[in-house]
């Protein structure tokens, strides 16, 4: 194939292929020409134009194949474009010549097509440049026509259709002879042609004034006549055509018609008088009313009344919304009229009332809800409503009218019944898009729309009464506020309206319709409703006797109601189940006898109220099982069944019934049936075995003797065919946009579509997928679906012996009726035995024996050669689903055999296309076919009936077929991957693009052969390339294809083909096919589309974002409109198409591909993606500008910034989003968040404004989110003041991670200042709205949070500035103490529940900050005091802020705690275990209702952590002491200081002690805080376990709760072992540090308990002996510790756990396990540093809470773990500081050993062993890592020090152990390291000094020489640097040391040494000058040391002086020059009196 890639046809390779190669290779030669010629130079095309010309031109004669012709003229036309011009006619001649040419053979044709292809191109795109010629060219054309076949007149108006375009108003002359043309075809009995026919009179209309002039009615006549036996795509394009020819006659400024017509405007009422003419009496003429119509027997067909729908949606789309909204209320009045009474025959039978009135809905949907912003669809919604209110009048007048003669015989009664219904549902569909922004709407009291509604529902006609009810459900699922208000407004109406019929079932509908609308309102309805509902239901079912006028109403109502109720769920309906059960048992007879007896009595009437009323009940138990399983206990079951039996009796005896009394019960029997059919269904079969048969009887009976002669397989069959298999049937089962009406279609004449009156228990269930209403099928249809899902389930569970009876019974049946009434038979039959397969293969039951499977064999064959291709595609999936469940390969064997044989025999295309389905589906559920054999030969019959051109629709069943086995083959398909893709690729270049069904179905081939070869794909061998070749191939054919679900499958295949292979697909094209096809008509094109473009933006977003913006820049032609890519990029685009769209999977899809887009670009491109949102968000900001926020209350300068905030940016500039719906500027808010947190992830600098505005001037490109903060701020701030309510949530949400991320970030121009301290307006003003009294509780709660979040962040330190904040959560503060009493009315209990945790977490979290931010500033303050005393002022206004915020909240602190308590009391009643059920409290606790209990569970989850935190600081703050029962109580609807749980009032104190309630405390917090850390779930928020741990902190802190820890051992142990089990769960150091502080605290309780028994033991025996005092602390006087009660055991566990995670090396067990090398140093992170410090901290405390024995017991392992810790952890850092954990580790050594234990008698032997064997340990390490050099010798000598220093002297004067320790000291002297050696003197310096003469004697005699040595030398070697000189000043400080210790004898001795040795240090006047630093400072640091010692020692001084006067000399020398220099620093002082005090601070300091 690359061969093909030339200029010119590589004539030499052509040749030589075979005939199909040629086809292939000349496609990808034209192909490649099309994408070469645009950037060919013009030179180059001139200079090869002759041969290019002749080689296409040549290649007209080859007889090329659709896409081949397609392309072949396209290129031509470019040639001729761009290159000369002058040989075009020669060309053009030639294709006329050829289409004149005589020759009539198929052979021929493609020829003959081609030509009149390449005319239709090149005069498109050369235009008027073709001058005059094109007369002839047409009047051929059109002459060829008339004896052309469909194919033919097909390319014929396509070409025409170009040939208009590229002339223009050029082409005038022949606009009469095409629009002839074009009409005749119109009406084509070729769809294909029609579609062509109506695209080439679209193009015509542009300049062919005529059309909509003179002649408009003969086109919209001719329109209406082509609608009749048209197809999806003809409806779509003709209504196009018409739609567009009647908006063009109605804007039209007609100026060029000749004078002679004298046309005038056409005016909008004749225009809609047009399109209405056509809808009410179809296309028989306006005029002559032909001899049906006065008759009245014509009924207007459904497809031409579908069209002409479309048309007036096209119509209305064309004129905008902006026309719309113009021209509404005529529009409307005109729609609502073709419903109305003023045309009879257009409603008189109820199928086509219901047709008509999907129409009109359709139409207000698709223009009101598609087309209209928000603002004007409030607009349209009042004039809906003023319509309503004029029909109301028309019915009342008619209705009050006494005169029964006058009354206008209800023909305006009934007559406005379906303008109601489409009016009411309009209504309802609006408010429900609208969903909260539809509040002002219903607040409007002008408009009145809820009074319309519920004044309606009183209406004669039940489906106006149903609608309306409908109708208030929606209003209730858009504005729940309205639910309660509603129910109670109905419940009212009903119960005082009980005695008239139309009241008692209108308001039973509207309640039953507000019962279903409460599971879509989160906030739900209060508990007590229920109760209410229950006893109005009661009441009328218990009355319905006393009048017989009403009884049949009441009964239903009665049982709707209760129906309804069930769907509250279990918690509601649990307290009212015994009543239901009771009613349920006496609705039926008890006993056979009773029934019989009921049978004898009653007439007619009394049967249809009996029947209603059971049926009811039915209707009651299903909505039972089906919303409350939960309730379904064996009891509730066995109390279920008895009535059972009873109904199934009545079942049997129906039929007799019905005949005794006559054709009155036939409904209500009917009904009956499917109510009882549906029950059975959802019970579980085992409780009705009994009845097995005789339901059986039943519903074979209802299968095979239907009452209703209806063909009902397309509701029945589409479920049971596979998804897959539909496409087969057509666009009418596939989803389109028009689904709605297009429904009706499927069904015959005589079905009506679903309405909601068929079935009002329908109003309470949830709507079926993709319906806005529920469309219930009219009782006889759904009883038989009822009855087939019946069987389905029963068969599975009845006896082999009765299936087979089953089956043969309904094979008889099929077999004894005839024509249509078999099929109908059939249809039954087939799909009740598909369900109960489905059933058998679901519970992997089997079939039974050989004759059961021979009838079903029989059954399903039978149906496979059905008439009805549905029903073969049924066929087939059961058949597969036959195989399933036998599972046995000979059985599959035999059916495939069978299906074989059929097709080599069978000749007619039934028997073809069933039969090869079957061999596709065959292996579907038995995991894919496995034998190679069976796949050749399905593969062989296959190929050959997928080219039998003679049937395309054999070809497609048998390519659809091919398609299924290449996907169940797998692998084993490789061999035959390459010849069907040669098939595929052949078909596709042949077969005529009018049989679209083969086309879709080969694009379905080809998606699964990509799949097949899968990765293989990437390959480089010649065989893959060519096969991706060929995929490629044949994807452009289908990208070419007219076809749009053609487009889609190609869109499809190539992201296969992206999947696999991404660098081989030219992503730049694929991109701007997608964006081409963004808004297509046809959904599944648009869906295709976005799930392309999902896949792509996964891996590369940029470039698709950038392809697309490219691709639009250069497509100048055919390009989509309505999107504005140019502008708004694609991301734009898709939020724009999110915004209109309607299809709810397509929108999910369109979500996720802009989440992917933003998440891989939003930091790169950050300015665009805020653009986009902000765009989005502000366009709602128009009318969001009437926020209210009331500022009354505040200062004058508040209202002034409140209100400029408010103030839009009014700039009318171009907006690229108009008005968009509240669900997209809701996703806008969610983005934002998105995108803040993409760029936390991204870099520092978009949270650091200083860093981001450097990085900016560096380079202008660079953006940072810092810098968008006032967008930000601004978003905000319009989402949280919309009146969208989830936008507020939105809105707040986004404004709280605002505040969060921001709230810290200074502001560089105002030093001490934030940059959100200026937006504190903006955040007030967002807040305020959110905390009026009408707000949903929901919002308020959010805003709680974004108060506490803004107060605690800190940005406001002005306390008047934050009050307006504090004042809102005051407020809701007062609302809480109200109280339960005080409750919202309209929501749920457990809704206010949610509002007080919130605002009490809220306060919660700022009491939490204030008390924090006094803390750190006490701690900032002491520290300040500790520096200077002069900072007094500046300390003081720091501290304002803190405590000025304390002090806020301590006003509101006394309510504030026990309200705290009071929640956390509720918490701990709410994690009981359910065992403990029946102690909670029965009326509920303090914040929730008993009833809602489980609805209020998930608030406590969300606030107890804080408000436990909370209550523990305050409760330490007191330090336990507060303790006021009495007080507050008043406030509170009851006491709640924490009472005794659950003990009755009698046996309670009356007043407990202080100390009774603060341990009830103590014990709630903790219990708590226990039950919490146990087990926190998985999912449980790091926030709440850190704030658990600092309450527990906290509550250590003080003194009493310590005392109660420490006393109960027990509890110590529990809350330890929950500790370190939390420590090996949670990953996260902030919790384990966290934990171990508690630790520590805890540790801490046990040493205060066991100090202050052992004083208070002292102090009681004080006079008795001391040895017989008894043992305090663990491991008494044996030192036995047990583990899980020892509190010790417990701690060293936690201890080791922590120090054994990080570091390994410790536990013997690993050192030796190859995963931890021995010697190798772990550096540890900086939290793996804190956790270990802070564990050793624990460690060392350990011995003190233990008896002397106990202490033993433990000391080895503690000692261990220290040095094993300082053994790892010593290693030499570069800057020679001491690492924090050595640290540690040396501090806990020290406390460890200075412990009083180890001088203690019982204990001090031991302990002077053990530590001997330590300091063994410490000396061996520092032998054992000789050969590693990195190994601390500081550290190691630091810790022989403590050891020297902080033990008992018998520990370390031990001969042996403490020559090695001076070894260690010696070698560490003569250190090459100066700062080694300067640490090594520090260390002696206080050794020497140990005031036990044992112990530092050796070391003086043993390293004191060798001090004085070194510092000798050094009068050789004068320092070099700063570190050396250390050394020096440090040896002569510990000599200094050393002459004071000494005795008198020696120290004049030692004297006489060391002053020679300082004296040397001095140098002379001349050397000084010239000397280093070091050298000067050395002898400064001598002459001072000197200065001091000399007077000390003077005599020893004076003798030396003496002796030597080289050295006096050298002294006195220094003295003065030292006194000089003094001199001269004081007068420079004198003269710089600024530098002197740092100058005093370092001599001070030396």
């Amino acid at each position: 194939m690359e061969l093909a890639h030339s200029l010119l046809l590589n004539e030499e390779v052509y040749n030589q292929l075979g005939g199909f190669q040629k086809a292939e290779f000349i496609f990808e030669w034209l192909q490649y020409l099309e994408k070469l010629l645009p950037v060919t130079s013009r030179a180059d095309i001139r200079e090869n134009q002759k041969k290019l010309v002749e080689q296409l031109t040549s290649l007209l004669n080859n007889s090329p194949g659709p896409p081949t012709r397609r392309l072949l003229a396209k290129n031509l036309a470019v040639i001729y474009s761009t290159g000369d011009t002058f040989s075009v006619y020669q060309t053009i001649d030639k294709c006329n010549e050829l289409i004149r040419s005589k020759d009539d053979s198929p052979s021929y044709l493609p020829t003959k097509l081609a030509a009149v292809v390449c005319l239709g191109y090149l005069y498109k795109k050369l235009g008027r440049i073709l001058g005059n010629s094109f007369t002839d060219t047409v009047g051929n054309v059109l002459k060829a026509m008339k004896n052309a076949e469909s194919q033919g007149r097909y390319e014929i108006m396509l070409s025409l259709q170009n040939i208009l375009n590229g002339l223009g108003a050029a082409a005038i002359p022949c606009h009469r002879d095409v629009y002839k043309a074009a009409r005749s075809c119109l009406t084509d009995r070729s769809m294909a042609v029609r579609c062509a026919a109506a695209k080439c009179l679209l193009e015509l209309q542009d300049e062919a004034v005529f059309m909509w002039t003179t002649d408009l009615d003969s086109v919209v006549t001719l329109c209406f006549k082509s609608f009749e036996g048209s197809n999806y795509d003809v409806r779509l394009a003709v209504s196009k055509l018409l739609g567009t020819v009647l908006a063009r006659a109605l804007t039209s400024k007609q100026t060029r018609v000749s004078t002679k017509h004298n046309f005038r405007r056409i005016s909008l009422e004749e225009v809609m008088e047009l399109l209405g003419t056509g809808f009410l009496r179809g296309s028989c003429g306006f005029l002559r009313a032909s001899g049906d119509m006065l008759k009245g027997t014509s009924s207007v067909s459904r497809d031409v009344r579908v069209g002409i729908t479309q048309a007036y949606v096209v119509f209305v789309s064309t004129l905008g919304a902006k026309w719309l909204e113009r021209n509404f209320s005529a529009f409307l009045s005109h729609i609502l009229d073709l419903v109305s009474q003023s045309h009879p025959k257009a409603v008189q039978s109820p199928v086509d009332a219901i047709g008509c009135r999907r129409c009109v809905s359709f139409i207000l949907r698709a223009t009101v809800g598609g087309l209209l912003g928000e603002k004007a669809q409030i607009a349209a919604a009042k004039e809906i409503c003023q319509a309503i209110w004029k029909l109301k009048k028309v019915v009342d007048a008619a209705m009050s009218d006494s005169n029964l003669e006058t009354r206008l015989n209800t023909t305006d009664v009934t007559g406005s019944q379906h303008v109601l219904v489409c009016a009411l549902q309009e209504l309802g569909s609006l408010i429900q898009g609208l969903g909260t922004t539809a509040a002002p709407l219903l607040q409007d009291s002008s408009t009145g729309v809820l009074e319309a509604v519920i004044s309606i529902i009183l209406h004669p006609s039940i489906s106006v009464r149903i609608t309306a009810a409908w109708s208030l459900r929606c209003i209730a699922v858009a504005l729940p506020s309205y639910v309660s208000l509603l129910l109670d407004r109905c419940i009212e109406r009903l119960s005082t309206l009980k005695s008239s019929p139309e009241a008692v079932t209108g308001y039973s509908f509207a309640v039953a319709a507000l019962l279903g609308a409460v599971k879509h309102c989160p906030l739900g309805i209060p508990h007590g409703k229920g109760k209410v509902i229950m006893t109005v239901a009661e009441e009328l079912l218990c009355s319905a006797s006393q009048n017989g006028r009403i009884s049949l109403q009441r009964t239903q109502a009665g049982w709707l109601l209760i129906a309804a109720l069930m769907t509250l769920g279990p918690a509601v309906v649990q307290h009212h189940l015994p009543r239901m059960l009771l009613l349920w048992k006496c609705i039926f007879p008890s006993s056979p006898k009773d029934l019989e007896t009921e049978k004898t009595r009653g007439d007619s009437f009394t049967w249809q109220v009996t029947l209603e009323g059971r049926a009811g009940a039915l209707c009651a138990i299903k909505s039972f099982v089906s919303h409350c399983g939960g309730l379904l206990t064996d009891e509730v079951v066995q109390r279920l069944l008895p009535p059972l039996p009873s109904a199934v009796d009545l079942l049997t005896q129906l039929s007799s019934i019905y005949k005794s009394y006559g054709n009155a019960l036939k409904t209500p029997s009917t009904i009956y049936r499917h109510k009882l059919y549906e029950l059975l269904a959802v019970l579980p079969p085992k409780t009705y075995e009994g009845s097995f048969c005789a339901v059986l009887k039943e519903l074979v009976t209802d299968l095979t003797v239907p009452d209703s002669q209806i063909d009902a397989s397309t509701f029945l069959l589409p479920p049971l065919c596979h998804e897959n298999d539909l496409i087969l049937l057509g666009p009418l089962l596939q989803e389109t946009d028009h689904r709605f009406i297009e429904e009706q279609l499927l069904l015959g004449s005589s079905i009506a579509s679903g309405s909601l009156e068929y079935d009002p228990h329908a109003i309470y269930e949830k709507a079926g997928k993709g319906d806005s209403v529920p469309k219930p099928l009219p009782p006889a249809l759904s009883v038989i679906s009822a009855a087939t899902r019946l069987f389905g389930v029963m068969f599975s569970h009845i006896a082999e012996s009765h299936r087979l009876q089953a089956l043969e019974q309904l094979l008889n049946s099929i077999k004894q009726t005839k024509g249509s009434r078999q099929q109908i038979v059939q249809l039954h039959v087939v799909s009740a035995f598909s369900t109960s397969l489905k059933h058998l293969a679901n519970c992997k039951g089997s079939l039974g024996s050989e004759e059961v499977r021979r009838s079903a064999l029989a059954l399903v064959m039978g149906a496979l050669e059905s008439n009805n291709p549905l029903l073969r595609c049924a066929a087939a999936e059961c058949l597969a689903r036959l195989a399933q469940v036998v599972s046995d390969s000979a059985f599959t064997a035999g059916l495939a055999q069978v299906s074989f044989d059929k097709l080599k025999s069978a000749r007619d295309v039934v028997s073809r296309t069933g039969h090869s389905l079957a061999l596709g589906c065959l292996y579907r559920y038995l995991g894919g076919i496995g034998s190679t054999q069976h796949l050749n030969a399905c593969v062989g019959i296959l190929y050959t009936l997928s080219q039998d051109s003679t049937s395309p629709d054999v070809q497609a069943w048998a390519l659809h077929s091919l398609s299924l086995i290449v996907d169940l083959a797998g692998p084993l398909y490789h061999v035959h991957v390459e010849p069907t893709l040669s098939l595929v690729l052949m078909l596709l270049l042949t077969v005529p693009p009018a049989y679209a069904e083969v086309h879709q179905s080969l694009g379905r081939c080809l998606n699964t052969l990509i799949t097949t070869l899968g990765p293989e794909l990437q390959g480089s061998s010649t065989t893959v390339s060519a096969l991706r070749t060929s995929c490629l191939l044949g994807c452009a054919v289908m990208q070419d294809n007219p076809d749009c679900l053609v487009q889609a499958q190609a869109i499809s295949c190539l992201q296969q083909l992206h999947m696999f292979a991404p660098r081989h697909v030219n992503l730049s094209n694929l991109v701007s096919c997608l964006c081409m096809n963004l808004c297509s008509s046809y959904l599944l094109l648009r869906r295709a589309v976005v799930s392309c473009l999902h896949q792509l933006v996964q891996r590369e977003a940029a470039e698709v974002s950038e392809y697309a913006v490219a691709s639009v820049k250069e497509s100048r032609e055919d390009f989509t409109p309505d999107v504005n890519i140019r502008e708004i990029g694609l991301e734009g685009a898709l939020l724009g198409l999110l915004d209109k769209e309607l299809d709810q999977r397509l929108c999910q899809d369109i979500k996720e591909t802009l989440t992917h887009m933003l998440t891989s670009m939003a930091v790169e491109k950050l300015s665009f993606w805020l653009k986009l949102c902000k765009d989005v968000l502000a366009a709602s900001a128009d009318f969001n500008t009437v926020a209210s926020v009331d500022t009354t209350q505040e200062e004058e300068t508040a209202k002034v910034d409140d209100a400029s905030v408010l103030t839009s940016d009014s700039d009318d500039r171009f907006h690229p989003f108009r008005n968009p719906r509240w669900s997209t500027r809701v996703f806008a808010a969610e983005c934002v968040c998105k995108i803040i947190s993409q760029c936390e992830n991204a870099c520092s600098a978009h949270f650091d404004i200083t860093l981001a505005q450097e990085r900016k001037q560096r380079d202008s490109r660079d953006d940072f989110l810092v810098l968008h903060l006032a967008d930000l701020v601004r978003m905000a701030f319009m989402a949280a003041t919309d009146h969208s309510d989830q936008l507020r949530l939105s809105g707040l949400q986004t404004l709280q991670i605002v505040v969060r991320k921001f709230a810290a970030i200074p502001e560089p121009e105002f030093p001490g200042h934030v940059i959100l301290e200026q937006y504190q307006a903006n955040v007030g003003a967002a807040l305020r709205p959110a905390f009026a009294p009408e707000t949903p509780p929901d919002v308020t709660a959010k805003a709680c949070q974004v108060c506490s979040a803004w107060i605690a962040s800190g940005v406001v330190s002005d306390l008047n500035d934050l009050r307006r904040v504090h004042q809102l959560l005051v407020s809701s503060l007062v609302k809480v103490q109200a109280g339960k009493e005080a409750q919202n009315q309209q929501y749920n209990e457990s809704t206010s529940t949610m509002e007080i945790l919130a605002v009490l977490k809220a306060w919660a979290e700022v009491y939490i900050v204030a008390v924090q931010k006094q803390k750190n500033q006490t701690d900032a303050h002491n520290h300040c005091l500790k520096i200077a005393n002069s900072a007094e002022e500046s300390y003081r206004d720091v501290t304002f802020s803190a405590s000025g915020l304390l002090d806020l909240v301590q006003a509101d602190l006394g309510t504030l705690s026990k309200l705290w308590l009071a929640a956390l009391q509720d918490f701990a009643l709410l994690t009981l275990p359910s065992e403990y059920a029946s102690q909670l409290p029965a009326e509920g606790g303090t914040f929730y209702t008993a009833e809602t209990i489980e609805n209020a569970r998930p608030h406590y989850y969300n606030s107890w952590a804080l408000i436990l935190y909370a209550t523990a600081l305050w409760l330490t703050s007191t330090g336990f002491v507060v303790v006021d029962p009495d007080e507050g109580v008043t406030n509170l609807s009851r006491p709640v200081t924490p009472t005794t749980m659950c003990q009755d009032s009698s046996t309670r104190p009356l007043v407990k002690s202080p100390e009774d309630v603060n341990t009830d405390r103590f014990h709630l917090i903790l219990g708590i805080s226990v039950e919490f850390l146990c087990s926190p779930r998985s999912d449980a928020a790091m926030e709440n376990i850190i704030a658990c741990l600092h309450a527990l902190q906290t509550l250590f802190d003080v003194p009493w709760p310590r005392s109660k820890i420490g006393g109960d051992q027990e509890l110590g142990v529990e809350l330890l072992n929950v500790l370190h089990r939390l420590i090996l769960t949670r990953e996260s150091p902030d919790i384990q540090l966290a934990a171990l502080e508690v630790v520590r605290l805890i540790l801490f309780a046990a040493q205060e308990h066991v100090k202050e028994k052992r004083r208070s033991a002292e102090v009681d025996d004080g006079a008795a002996e001391k040895e017989t005092l008894p043992e305090f602390g663990e491991g008494k006087d044996t030192g036995g510790l047990v583990p899980g009660k020892s509190l010790v055991f417990a701690t060293l566990e936690l201890c080791v756990c922590i120090l054994v995670r990080q570091l390994p090396q410790l536990n013997p067990k690993l050192t030796c396990s190859p995963a931890v090398q021995p010697g190798k140093h772990l550096l540890l992170s900086e939290d793996g540093s804190r956790l270990v410090a802070a564990a050793l901290v624990i460690l060392s405390d350990v011995p003190a809470i233990c008896s002397p024995e106990g202490s033993v017991s433990v000391l080895p392992t503690i000692l261990y773990l220290i040095i094993g810790v300082l053994k790892e952890t010593a290693v030499k850092s570069r800057d020679g500081q001491l690492p924090l954990v050595v640290a540690a580790s040396l501090q806990a050594l020290k406390g460890l050993l200075s412990s009083p234990m180890s001088r203690a008698e019982k204990s001090r032997t031991a302990w002077t062993d053990l530590l001997r064997s330590a300091l063994v340990s410490v000396l061996d390490c520092w032998d054992q890592d000789k050969e590693l050099q990195e190994l601390d010798e500081v550290s190691l000598l630091t810790a022989i020090t403590v050891f020297v220093m902080s033990t008992s002297p018998e520990v370390t004067t031990v001969e042996c152990l403490q020559k090695r320790c001076i070894e260690k000291f010696k070698i560490t002297l003569d250190s090459k390291d100066p700062l080694v050696q300067y640490k090594c003197y520090q260390l002696l310096h206080s050794v020497f000094q140990h005031p036990n003469k044992t112990v530092s004697y050796p070391y003086i005699h043993s390293l004191a020489p060798s001090i004085v040595g070194k510092l000798q030398e050094t009068e050789k070697a004068k320092p070099e640097n700063a570190a050396e000189l250390q050394v020096i000043q440090e040896g002569i400080k510990v000599v200094t040391a050393l002459t004071a210790t000494a005795e008198e004898e020696h120290r004049a001795h030692l004297v006489a040494c060391f002053l020679p040795i300082l004296i040397s240090f001095l140098l002379d006047e001349n050397a000084l000058v010239s000397a280093t630093n070091s050298a000067k400072s050395l002898h400064e640091f001598a002459l001072q040391n000197l200065m001091q010692i000399g007077p000390q020692y003077s005599s020893v001084f004076k003798k030396l002086m003496a002796s030597s006067p080289t050295m006096k000399a050298r002294l006195e020398s220094a003295v003065k020059g030292n006194q000089e220099s003094i001199k001269v620093k004081t007068a420079k002082h004198a003269k710089n009196p600024g530098k002197s005090s740092s100058i005093q601070l370092k001599t001070n300091f030396l």
